[in-house]
């Protein structure tokens, strides 16, 4: 799944370059077998974003994309929409892509990071648990929507981030952005209307196996799969 995650990110012509960071050995070695392109990091990072700070630290570029390993989905028009804000708005430090949730087994999945957005398209809170409450209004009345680990920072920002002291609500959630939140910074969230699906469990996998047979039927990015 690496590889196919590390090729359909290669797809977008907007990337420069394409690299895994790691701090294991063996995928070190998975990914120049493919022909890759590795960073080696720390192994003391507990999250994500951390480790591709330390990994941006050797890179020149403005914009640090990055995508988690179990986005086997992605495609090139979820990174030029991720990418877009920060053309828009010079204000803009950090983009995460959601997507709308269409079941109530994926609301209720603790593997499904929920997002509420606010009217300007800001993020206002993430959570394991299930956001907004549908305690009085029905699952799918009120939209709701889950983050898709695609997540671009312009470097500075993502550099600053690294420099910041976790917070109560990133160690209760396991969220990497609630850093950013409760540091009062603002994280732009982009709504995609592509089927998207993070791989955490056999299930998902499965799952994933069929969303993308019926995309490779219609023509939609079969070649990378």
């Amino acid at each position: 799944m690496l590889e196919h995650v590390y090729r359909r990110t290669s797809l977008c012509a907007q990337l420069d370059a394409v690299y895994v960071a790691t701090c294991d050995e063996e995928i070190r070695r998975a990914v120049k077998g493919f022909g890759g392109r590795v960073l080696m990091t720390s192994s003391r990072h507990e999250r994500a974003t951390d480790r591709i700070a330390e990994a941006a630290r050797s890179l020149d570029g403005d914009i640090i994309l990055m995508v988690q390993g179990d986005e086997p989905m992605i495609t090139p028009e979820m990174i030029d929409a991720s990418l877009a804000p920060f053309r828009q708005d010079a204000s803009v430090v950090c983009v995460n892509l959601a997507a709308r949730i269409e079941t109530i087994e994926d609301f209720r999945d603790r593997n499904t990071i929920k997002v509420v957005i606010a009217d300007n398209d800001d993020a206002l809170y993430m959570s394991r648990s299930p956001i907004p409450s549908m305690a009085r209004v029905p699952f799918g009345q009120t939209p709701a929507y889950k983050q898709v680990c695609v997540i671009p920072f312009r470097r500075d920002f993502l550099l600053r981030f690294a420099t910041l002291p976790p917070t109560p609500l990133e160690q209760a959630e396991s969220i990497d952005m609630l850093r950013a939140l409760e540091h009062g910074y603002r994280v732009r969230m982009v709504r995609t209307a592509r089927a998207t699906q993070a791989v955490d469990t056999p299930e998902d996998l499965a799952r994933v196996e069929g969303l993308m047979r019926e995309d490779a039927l219609i023509g939609a990015y079969g070649a990378a799969t």
